[in-house]
């Protein structure tokens, strides 16, 4: 089986602070792509983009956090399995440049990105 995280997402509402920080920690590249009014902060290497920072409303009540991204083959029968094994739904399919997501919650409150390329 291939490694089951392809990209990793920090969801904060300072994402100019975060990048600063983590560029200064390890030295990561970030690159900025145009995306309607805002640019999105990708984190790129010599492959392409392995993750980025998503910028989440200031006052918004959830704690920053970093969420793993999991390939999945069949995104509709991987959210029936969730809901199988006593997971919830957060985010129903959305589609998005290169294909399409679901944000998910495992029983214990942990979220994840389930994700199928185009």
């Amino acid at each position: 089986m291939s490694a089951p995280f392809m990209f990793f997402d920090l969801r904060t509402s300072d994402v100019p602070t975060a990048r600063d920080f983590y560029t200064g920690l390890f030295g990561w590249t970030v690159t900025e792509v145009p995306a309607g009014d805002q640019p999105i902060s990708l984190l790129t290497n010599e492959n392409g983009p392995w993750g980025g920072f998503t910028p989440v409303p200031a006052g918004d009540p959830r704690r920053p956090q970093w969420t793993p991204y999991a390939a999945v083959q069949n995104l509709d029968k991987a959210a029936e399995r969730v809901r199988e094994l006593g997971g919830k739904i957060l985010r129903e399919r959305t589609e998005v440049a290169g294909g399409t997501l679901v944000v998910v919650e495992d029983p214990t409150g942990a979220s994840l990105v389930l994700w199928e390329a185009a």
